[in-house]
């Protein structure tokens, strides 16, 4: 296990698991960077995925899964409670390309499920409450010039949903899903990234303050594919996003950035699994976030692991978090766990702490006034993942909100 020393009110931690060490692997951890053996640490790989609300027991907050979650605030999606709640209502707007196509569907559809099953019960209790599922399709060989936009604004009441994603072999897409709006949410998101394609799938979370939202993102990347996930939450109460990806053929690839903003009272929760089950696959991981106020919460966990089989994997995850005021907390937690020593990379990274005094006195030696000052340092804390990213659409729209966040509060 290996830590960093870490400001008052985080936690930050890392573990890799070795299998079979070998010459061609690259074990990075924060801090010393150290590796033991332990048990396996990933219960969300080896659970049993399943339909069924009643093959998961209902979480305490014991469990790992679910141990910082704010159970009381899920508004009874974790118990079955919600499901009996007044029914919500949203309002949906699309913005689609020539040639895409959205439909409604129902859980008989033989698309649903092929990026996978629910792996916990309130994943499972959204897909079995969901009414229609929302299929997009991108057709084959089709290279998309403008994005397709999904604005989902939340009315209230209790709402579950399940979509599905699918761009067909050799299309290019780029797919935002914004939200807004206030409600109780759960739903399953799945992401089918055909043999060659290459998908920017973007989901924001700007709901009002009130709303509580977990969601399960469920990627299969096919051969030679591409998917970059790029996940940015702002609003909400209570936020638990679950990306998860695996790969169907070798030579897949994916990108999974994130970026988060919390303020006082607000729990913001980015849970990853990343699975490689087949050679020569890549991935690479960068969430930032920031907080600022009394009992701003957020919580990153980054799972990554490399099964035997999978010979020639190249994988990173970092994850860095600015502390703005205090009362604020983080809790941190890349883990590696490595069946075969045949890969060309893996390594994590975790960073947590306030703002750097050097770069706020060399600004202010300048004749930048120090609230300035920290503006500046929180925006360039971000705009390096924001240029990453890659979405010139979403670049301004970034950032707008980010100096909201600073104007209102730093």
């Amino acid at each position: 296990m290996a830590d960093v020393n870490t400001p008052t009110g985080s936690t930050t931690a890392g573990s890799i698991e070795v299998g079979t060490a070998g010459a061609g692997a690259q074990l990075a951890g924060p801090g010393t960077g150290r590796a033991t053996v332990r048990q396996p640490i990933d219960a969300r790989v080896a659970v049993k995925p399943s339909y069924d609300v009643n093959d998961f027991p209902v979480p305490t907050g014991r469990e790992e899964d679910w141990r910082f979650t704010p159970l009381h605030r899920l508004a009874g999606l974790h118990d079955g409670t919600a499901a009996e709640s007044a029914r919500g209502e949203d309002k949906v707007e699309f913005g689609l390309p020539a040639g895409v196509t959205a439909e409604r569907v129902g859980r008989d559809d033989e698309r649903l499920g092929k990026a996978g099953k629910p792996v916990d019960r309130v994943a499972a209790q959204a897909y079995s409450a969901f009414e229609q599922a929302l299929v997009v399709t991108v057709p084959k060989e089709t290279v998309l010039t403008e994005p397709v936009k999904i604005d989902v604004h939340g009315e209230g009441g209790v709402r579950f949903a399940h979509v599905v994603i699918d761009v067909k072999a050799f299309a290019e897409a780029v797919v935002v899903i914004n939200h807004t709006g206030t409600g109780t949410r759960a739903a399953n998101v799945e992401l089918l990234v055909g043999d060659g394609a290459k998908l920017t799938f973007v989901s924001v979370q700007d709901w009002d303050r009130d709303a509580v939202h977990v969601v399960q993102q469920t990627a299969l990347v096919g051969r030679d594919a591409s998917l970059k996930s790029v996940v940015v939450t702002f609003g909400g109460d209570v936020v638990r996003i679950h990306p998860r990806v695996t790969y169907a053929a070798p030579g897949g690839e994916a990108e999974l950035f994130g970026l988060y903003f919390a303020d006082a009272g607000q729990h913001l929760e980015h849970r990853l699994v990343i699975d490689h089950d087949t050679p020569h696959c890549r991935s690479n991981v960068v969430y930032k976030g920031a907080l600022q106020g009394q009992d701003a919460h957020a919580v990153w966990v980054g799972d990554v692991l490399i099964r035997a089989a999978a010979e020639g994997t190249d994988t990173y995850e970092h994850n860095r978090n600015l502390v703005l005021t205090d009362g604020a907390r983080v809790d941190s937690i890349p883990n590696l766990e490595i069946e075969t020593g045949e890969i060309v990379g893996a390594g994590h990274a975790s960073a947590t702490g306030r703002f750097d005094d050097e770069q706020l006195f060399y600004l202010q030696a300048r004749g930048i006034p120090q609230e300035e000052a920290r503006r500046l340092v929180v925006r360039g804390f971000f705009a390096e993942l924001v240029q990453q990213i890659g979405v010139p659409e979403l670049h301004d729209h970034l950032m707008e909100k980010i100096e909201a966040e600073l104007e209102a509060n730093v």
